[in-house]
């Protein structure tokens, strides 16, 4: 194991960049680090590393180790789940990552009947706003929405998400109801920066692109505050349709400028290819991905909006 040992802490070292860093995410002593990596030094007899007092990186020979350890570290883990009968019967830890909202709203009540479907199945699920590398995080499979950068990265559609314009029935009564971008200048607005920006928001219809200035009398740090604050009648937001299909449904949010917006964005769940899929792997694809399409493909589309009230 002092081998194996010495792999994980060079391809730690490699990935983090730091000493401590790695000692962190080995959860391990900073001290422990530096000797295993001394002593790997003197086995082989080639220095891994460059060392100064600002900065840490692998030299020609670290980078072929960290890469070579990265494979064969692989090739263990794989055989040990192949061992302890992970790929012929559904069992074990799956982890899974997605947006906060999109996995709390779409993906957690299927995850709720494949917990009951499949009782040796345990599930870890990471809900973040930020794109985790599957490998580095030690993930079996990720929710994405948006086209996926090119990757050795398995994808499988589940559908697509549209962003909406929405505002409630009260505020509309007082202030009236925009019908074209440029009418957002009379409009009070509720801002998410990640979307559209405070001062700037952007549309399109057909090959036209739309920039009209707004006034932002709420910025919010997440989108579902920004839902919130349209349902309490402070103004109009943009935001993705699974945030608000249920207030559209109600009525509390009536959908706005829908010849305006973007192409609608895809979801897939992407995952890394192995020689074997595991069975929890693919006994999780089989089972939610019909059941999430179903989901996605009830969500409010790009279509012409109901009648207003009078």
């Amino acid at each position: 194991m002092g081998r194996f040992e010495s792999m994980v802490i060079v391809l730690a070292v490699a990935e983090t960049g730091s000493l401590s860093a790695a000692a962190r995410r080995q959860k391990i002593p900073l001290a422990t680090v530096s000797r295993k990596i001394s002593e790997l030094e003197a086995d082989l007899r080639t220095k891994l590393f460059n060392r100064s007092t600002r900065a840490l990186a692998p030299t020609e020979a670290g980078l072929s180790y960290a890469a070579a350890a990265k494979r064969i570290l692989a090739d263990v883990a794989e055989a040990e789940r192949a061992a302890s009968g992970e790929y012929a019967t559904p069992r074990g830890e799956l982890s899974i990552t997605t947006l906060v909202a999109l996995g709390r709203l779409c993906l957690q009540p299927i995850l709720a009947e494949f917990l009951v479907a499949f009782p040796e199945i345990d599930v870890q699920l990471n809900l973040q706003d930020r794109t985790l590398n599957l490998l580095d995080e030690h993930i079996d499979v990720a929710l994405r929405v948006g086209d996926l950068a090119d990757s050795n990265l398995i994808a499988v559609r589940v559908g697509e998400i549209h962003r909406l314009a929405c505002a409630s029935p009260a505020y509309l009564k007082s202030r009236g109801t925009p019908k074209t971008p440029d009418d957002l200048c009379a409009h009070d607005c509720i801002s998410y920066p990640p979307m559209q920006s405070p001062t700037v928001w952007r549309f399109k219809r057909e090959q036209t692109d739309y920039e009209v200035p707004v006034r932002s009398r709420f910025v919010a740090s997440n989108l579902e505050a920004a839902c919130d604050a349209a349902r309490a009648g402070i103004g109009i937001t943009v935001t993705f349709s699974y945030l608000v299909a249920d207030s559209i449904k109600s009525r509390e949010l009536i959908p706005l400028l829908q010849d305006f917006q973007p192409p609608p964005q895809p979801v897939s769940f992407v995952y890394s290819p192995n020689r074997f899929m595991p069975a929890k792997l693919r006994a999780f694809l089989d089972f939610t991905v019909p059941r999430l399409r179903a989901r996605i493909a009830n969500l409010p589309k790009g279509v012409a909006p109901p009648k207003q009230p009078a």
